[in-house]
């Protein structure tokens, strides 16, 4: 048949092309006959066997010198999971799917992890994780060709190929975060129109989440964006803002338990300051929102241990209000950048009265060509520091001397390469007053993170991945919104500071959206920072 013949041509030239250079340095080989999976030495020789009836496995190398392979046991109806040691073969059965398989396949994703997918013979398929304390879990379903028999993964394009009987063979990225991808590469039909490959990602470490926040309570498109508050006296209580835009304002231990829930509507963007200057001799901890039924700012007081309580609401002449970031006058005083969808920036001063009265003032407007949501406000260097989703990254001087001319936007980093739209959260990291500091960016087109020196000429370190972290059970993160990151020494793994960055898509198990967390350090490891 056409379809079995793609499947074993297909795990030939792509499964085992690794394997096949390697052969000369692995004493043994796995090869599958009609009584089962058999381990051969050099000579051909049998050196252990798993007796089975089965018509579909596949295999990686395990090491240097093992394998680990998995097949399809035909009279159960259930996946085995295989793995050799020396000489001797080792079976384990995998978890019943839930559905009958039709065809099975491996993938070693970039980090090194085992995956399987599970071909369901009505086009409902899984993607498992082979790791982990629970051994095998499903990560995500998939929709795939009914009646397929054969499938193979290129692990080095992470990309699922699959034969369609009368129509052609499908394409489907292995990548777990993000919404599911695929095209009709090749086709069989005369109704049926073949796509172009996909382009080419960039190749950026890959990173694991030290850990990650409760999910929040609405599914879709719901969280959006984080701020970090540092707790006075013990960072490790400190506390994690973040905003789920169907109901209100969740903040988090650094541990990722839910703390509050403020259901204040639905907000957008959030960004706080600590220690401004409210009175004399007064100062408080301020967090702004976006609200977006209202195109308001909605402003929370934060005490000394983390609580959060709305103040106030302050109206804008925006019509279509969506991102902020806010930063600390030379006063003091707090200023809050929001924007709205027609590519407007304020600068919106927030003062309270002498009577206790909060109150905001329009200091001056910036304008874009179109959309932007993110950005970060460089107080030391009076930089403000706006993402254009679909163009690029911004930089308006915004310090007191400012004069016109100097406030007309600088674009430091168009789409395109590295950085692919939309261009979303910004945040800056800066180890030490008077450090010249990183600027870090979500590039949500292809789930990834660049680090850009937040100095002229705004030189691009290199980026990152965020991908599973099997051991703990957190999945990775895509299509990221809004981040923040600390310099705070919040102890443990974080010494060195904390991002946060919003996860478009929760998997391990799949549920509605969070907040992933990651040490500064090991970003820094990964780019070989100073």
């Amino acid at each position: 048949m056409r379809l079995h013949t793609f499947a074993l041509a297909g795990l030939i030239a792509l499964g085992f092309m690794g394997a096949a250079q390697a052969a000369d340095l692995n004493p043994t080989r796995l090869q599958l006959d009609k009584k089962g999976l058999q381990l051969l030495d050099r000579q051909g020789r049998e050196l252990a066997r798993y007796a089975a009836r089965a018509k579909r496995w596949d295999q990686r190398a395990d090491g240097a010198q093992d394998h680990v392979a998995v097949l399809l046991d035909a009279d159960r109806g259930r996946p085995v999971l295989l793995r050799s040691e020396g000489q001797v073969l080792r079976a384990q059965d995998l978890p019943e799917p839930g559905f009958a398989v039709e065809a099975l396949c491996l993938h070693r994703d970039p980090q090194g992890l085992l995956q399987l997918f599970l071909l369901g013979e009505e086009g409902l398929s899984e993607q498992w994780l082979i790791a982990g304390p629970e051994g095998a879990r499903p990560l995500r379903r998939l929709a795939t060709a009914p009646g397929a028999k054969g499938c193979v993964v290129d692990d080095k394009l992470e990309l699922l190929r699959i034969e369609e009987p009368g129509l052609g063979l499908w394409e489907h990225s292995t990548r777990v975060e993000g919404k599911p991808q695929r095209q009709l590469l090749r086709s069989t039909s005369r109704k049926a129109k073949a796509k172009a490959p996909a382009s080419k990602t960039w190749d950026w470490p890959v990173l694991q989440p030290s850990g990650q926040t409760a999910p929040v309570a609405r599914f879709g498109d719901a969280a959006d964006d984080p701020a970090i508050w540092v707790h006075p006296s013990d960072a490790r209580l400190s506390r994690i803002l973040g905003t789920n835009k169907k109901q209100g304002l969740l903040v988090y231990d650094l541990q990722g338990e839910e703390k509050q829930l403020l259901e204040v509507g639905r907000i957008n963007n959030v960004d706080l300051r600590q220690g401004l200057q409210v009175a004399p001799g007064q100062s408080m901890d301020l967090a702004v929102a976006t609200q977006r039924d209202e195109n308001a700012l909605l402003l929370f007081g934060i005490d000394g241990e983390g609580q959060v309580s709305e103040l106030a609401r302050l109206p804008t002449d925006l019509k279509d209000i969506y991102g902020l970031c806010v930063g600390r006058s030379a006063e003091g005083e707090l200023d809050a950048y929001p924007n709205d969808k027609d590519g407007r920036v304020q600068q919106i001063r927030i003062t309270r009265s002498a009577e206790g009265r909060w109150q905001s003032r329009l200091l001056r407007q910036f304008q874009l060509a179109s959309q932007p949501e993110g950005c970060v406000v460089d107080e030391a260097n009076g930089r403000l520091f706006v993402g254009e989703e679909k163009r690029g990254i911004w930089q308006f001087d915004i310090g007191t001397g400012a004069t016109a001319a100097k406030q007309k936007p600088q674009l430091i980093m168009p789409v395109g390469g590295a950085l692919v739209a939309d261009v979303e959260g910004l945040a800056i990291y800066r180890a030490r007053p008077g450090d010249a500091g990183y600027l870090l960016v979500s590039s949500q087109g292809n789930h990834s993170y660049l680090v850009l020196d937040a100095q002229p000429p705004y030189a691009l370190r290199g980026g990152f991945r965020v991908g599973i972290n099997a051991e703990l059970g957190i999945d990775g993160a895509s299509e990221t919104d809004g981040l923040d990151v600390s310099a705070a020494h919040f102890g443990g793994v974080y010494g060195q500071g904390l991002i946060v960055v919003q996860d478009g898509h929760k998997r391990l198990p799949d549920g509605p959206q969070n907040f992933k967390l990651l040490p500064w350090s090991e970003v820094a490891r990964a780019l070989k920072l100073p």
